[in-house]
């Protein structure tokens, strides 16, 4: 049985925190493949056209044979939920143990998920930690207290903390630092800078 892991987001845009993670995902399970499935209309936020950020996913992503992506979301009308991509690439790849890959702050907002109780039953989840206040929480203890809380609720949860470097990084940081016509070569790929560059993505056109 192949392992196989979701990696969805908006990725407006990705950079190197996404990469890290999505890389010590493949290596700590370990993973034949990460699907990255980025998001047609997030909810709750403006984002970057659709074709826009596909492409500066394939960039980023196109050295590496692990990592696909999967545009499951341009076939859906109205909201999209984690369970329907879930169901929808499980009929492409048949035989597979799932994971999902998720956020410290996703994961402790399972309870409000559409179905979740179903996903955690069909996937193992990936938690990546995070950084608050320059400080690395207490990661672990935080999870045990959600799954105890979830376990109550007749979740039926499998799940690992992500082992990686701590990158104080946002893709909102990123679209700040672009329209205050700052450098942010280094915080993503350079294919991606210079993507952003030719696009004029993110700019403030009034600085």
């Amino acid at each position: 049985m192949r392992s196989i892991a979701i990696f969805g987001g908006t990725f407006d845009p990705v950079h190197w925190g996404h990469l890290i993670l999505a890389e010590t995902a493949l290596h700590q399970v370990p993973l034949e493949y990460v699907i990255w499935v980025p998001s047609l209309n997030p909810p709750h936020k403006q984002a970057t056209s659709f074709e826009h950020r596909v492409e500066m996913l394939q960039l980023a992503i196109e050295d590496n044979p692990s990592f696909t992506i999967s545009l499951v979301e341009m076939n859906r009308s109205g909201t999209s939920y984690a369970i329907d991509t879930l169901l929808e690439l499980s009929t492409f790849y048949p035989n597979t143990h799932w994971y999902w890959i998720l956020g410290l702050d996703a994961f402790l907002t399972l309870p409000r998920w559409y179905r979740g109780r179903e996903l955690v039953q069909m996937c193992d989840l990936l938690v990546a930690p995070r950084l608050v206040g320059g400080e690395n929480i207490a990661q672990s203890e935080l999870i045990c207290k959600q799954v105890q809380q979830l376990q109550k609720q007749s979740y039926t949860i499998s799940w690992q903390l992500l082992h990686i470097p701590l990158v104080g990084l946002s893709s909102t940081i990123i679209r700040q630092m672009c329209g205050d016509r700052q450098s942010i070569r280094y915080l993503v790929p350079e294919s991606v800078r210079l993507y952003i560059t030719a696009q004029n993505l993110y700019f403030d056109k009034s600085k």
